[in-house]
């Protein structure tokens, strides 16, 4: 009886146990599945933030979706933006609907020979009532910056921009300033007229996340956008009054934040890593792209991640972004040049060697 009583009591007791393993088991569950709700829920809301601005830029940007795509990521990455195509293509269009749709501060400089780094950054000037000098800043103190036409400067102009892309401050007189977050510059230049223009140098160009190349647009595209730019007016007008502000740069900080945290497999990785390093070692490249390639490589992948309305990068995010972060990070061989290859037409070429995993 001793025993059968003994035995009634420890089987209580693994049930007892049972009971309050199954419990937590059921809590953590619950927390697990909240956790996950929750971070949908946040997906969500950024991704609906990020429709609302890709819609409103669409409204006056007909018929380049990609390059839309490409540069809302580069603006969620915190990276720069340089802009090549000819004259009438919208590149300064495409610029200002960005700057109208969040609520931050947008300038523009047109560069010309005659541009002075003081006319771009600012200056320290003498105030005769206060006997005193103070700052009088540029308009690199702003948000979204336009520099039009960059190439059209003289390597000393240019260069300046080289501390704000890269430290986001500007140093007049010695002293420090910071510029507001978001910053973001973004850089036109037209790649027939190169009479009286200045190559950029290298050191510049490394400092933009991506170099997009806008070409022309389709037919119904082109149709479309004319009958939408004459229907009224009397003469071409960059009209951006119809997009709207969506975001506010508190949300554009937070999108910002939230891009930086998109999950990147280790494979992923590796892979970015194997495509920057074969520019190294690739018979029609003689100068190939530097570690900041691979950093700007997973930077725009995580962007364009997002805006497909993921929170993981797939290989095909480091292989659509590999032709603008890599065409102005690398010099094709004097052989590539003679024969007229492009920089796109060796990369395409080097990325088909380059295997990509299978997640």
């Amino acid at each position: 009886m001793e025993d059968k009583t003994a035995n009634e009591e420890i089987e209580q007791v693994n049930e007892s146990s049972e009971n309050v393993d199954l419990a937590l088991l059921t809590e953590e569950a619950q927390e697990e599945s909240t956790t996950e709700a929750s971070e949908s829920d946040s997906l969500s809301l950024e991704m609906n933030q990020i429709l609302r601005i890709r819609d409103q830029i669409r409204k006056v940007v007909i018929g380049q979706d990609k390059i839309v795509d490409q540069v809302l990521a580069a603006f969620l990455a915190a990276g720069h933006v340089l802009i090549e195509g000819v004259p009438g293509l919208g590149k300064t269009l495409l610029v200002k609907a960005i700057a109208q749709t969040f609520a931050g501060d947008f300038a523009r400089v047109q560069f010309t020979p005659d541009l002075m780094p003081a006319d771009v950054m600012g200056h320290a000037m003498f105030n005769m009532k206060e006997q005193e000098f103070v700052i009088r800043k540029g308009p690199v103190f702003c948000n979204l910056l336009l520099a039009d036409e960059i190439n059209r400067a003289p390597a000393k102009t240019q260069s300046a921009l080289l501390e704000v892309m890269q430290e986001s401050q500007v140093t007049i007189e010695g002293e420090s300033h910071s510029v507001k977050p978001p910053f973001m510059v973004l850089a036109t230049q037209n790649p027939l007229e190169q009479e009286g223009t200045y190559p950029l140098p290298e050191a510049q160009l490394d400092r933009f996340l991506i170099k997009v190349s806008v070409d022309y647009p389709e037919e119904s595209d082109e149709l479309k956008l004319v009958r939408l730019v004459t229907q009224g007016l009397s003469r071409e007008k960059l009209d951006v009054s119809l997009v709207e502000k969506v975001i506010t740069n508190e949300d554009a900080e937070l999108l910002r934040k939230k891009t930086s945290e998109v999950t990147v497999d280790e494979q992923v990785l590796e892979y970015a890593v194997a495509i920057v390093r074969q520019t190294r070692n690739w018979s029609g490249i003689s100068v190939g792209a530097g570690t900041r390639g691979a950093l700007a490589l997973i930077r725009i992948a995580r962007a364009m991640a997002l805006v497909a309305g993921r929170d993981f990068v797939m290989p095909s995010d480091i292989k659509e972004m590999a032709l603008p972060v890599l065409r102005h990070r690398i010099t094709l061989s004097p052989e590539m040049e003679i024969e007229g290859f492009s920089h796109d037409q060796v990369l395409q070429d080097m990325l088909e060697k380059v295997e990509a995993p299978r997640l």
